[in-house]
């Protein structure tokens, strides 16, 4: 008989050519950015220049410079908060070391956003690296978004215990977004008519804690178009996001669609197919192509849908590497070519199957 225990044991170029994206046509100051308190509020877009590694945006009135690492292609979630769509995930980050490493590396090819989770158990690693670097590259915790989830092990009458222990465990004051891991209860059968009831409760608690500011938003990961269905005739605040498996082979257009029209933000993880991807021949066709590696080009496959990324490596060389997506564009035709792979192949774990 399959558990829920199953899933939770599981887991537990140059300057130049990077300008166009930020041109006139496709800056939007509210939407793309995360504006950085040096930088003035104005309107009507006139230039962009690019000198170095500085790019300066100028108005009518006034001008924007910043450095590449300052900029936050980002998207906006229902709560009025900006989500970066790069982040680093931080599955398998084990030890202090390995995390302050991949979080410095992180930090210093311009990732704003982190995804920890309680089954991860590097929640107290994570915020340790965070407090001592943020100050290293002269940001603040206003300047990074931190995502967490509570673990099936204490959805429904722990939860509010397993929202506490990742506030702690992180250190950071509040979390940006926090998530309910999985549908289902460690310990019930995939079945259980308890499972339901548990995650309405958990819900419950994500939403106190939202209206309590120490949650600045509230989502789901590993829902369904049932489960979510389930949640939005219950809940008094909207998931802001889903995170879900996404890539080439797993297009989720239902969920997508659900997603589009009651306002839910849409991210992936696992974008490489557990890795399984970078070898497909349409894949290392395209990353010939383009000179790029099989990981850009499935990671830029999405962020060119808008769809948030979440990234995992222990080596900063990979961090640094798969970083680099908003200096190239995939062209419409190879994106069908990508999109045409769906066939439905789940690389993780299957939630169809929780009640």
């Amino acid at each position: 008989m399959t558990t829920n225990s199953d899933w939770s044991n599981a887991t537990s170029s140059e300057t130049q050519n990077r300008c166009y994206l930020y041109s006139d046509e496709s800056f939007n100051h509210r939407n793309m950015f995360r504006p950085r308190r040096h930088m003035s509020k104005s309107l009507n877009l006139e230039r962009v220049e690019v000198t170095g590694d500085c790019l300066s945006f100028h108005f009518q009135k006034t001008c924007w410079s910043l450095q590449m690492t300052d900029l936050q292609p980002s998207v906006l979630l229902n709560t009025g908060t900006q989500m970066p769509l790069l982040g680093l995930g931080t599955f398998r980050l084990q030890g202090q070391e390995d995390t302050y490493n991949a979080v410095d590396a992180a930090l210093t090819a311009g990732y704003r956003a982190f995804d920890t989770a309680a089954v991860y158990r590097n929640e107290a690693h994570l915020g340790h690296a965070l407090r001592c670097l943020l100050p290293k590259h002269g940001l603040s915790r206003e300047d990074v978004f931190i995502t967490s989830k509570l673990g099936p092990k204490d959805q429904g009458s722990k939860a509010r215990d397993g929202c506490l222990r990742s506030l702690e465990q992180l250190g950071l004051g509040y979390i940006d977004l926090y998530l309910i891991h999985w549908p289902g209860t460690q310990g019930l059968p995939v079945g259980d008519k308890r499972n339901p009831e548990n995650r309405t409760h958990s819900w419950t608690v994500l939403e106190e804690f939202y209206s309590e500011g120490k949650f600045r938003a509230i989502g789901v990961s590993n829902y369904t178009v049932d489960h979510m269905q389930e949640l939005m005739k219950s809940c008094k605040v909207s998931p802001a996001v889903l995170q879900v498996e996404f890539h080439p082979k797993l297009v989720q257009k239902d969920l997508r669609a659900l997603c589009k029209e009651s306002g839910v933000c849409f991210q992936a993880y696992s974008s490489l197919g557990t890795g399984l991807l970078l070898s497909d021949h349409v894949v290392l066709d395209l990353a010939k192509k383009y000179g790029r590696t099989s990981a850009q080009v499935l990671l830029r496959w999405a962020i060119q849908q808008n769809i948030s990324v979440l990234p995992k490596s222990r080596q900063p060389e990979r961090v640094e590497e798969n970083g680099r997506l908003f200096d190239f564009e995939i062209s419409e035709e190879d994106m069908g070519r990508l999109s045409a792979l769906d066939c439905g192949e789940k690389f993780c774990w299957d939630p169809t199957q929780v009640f």
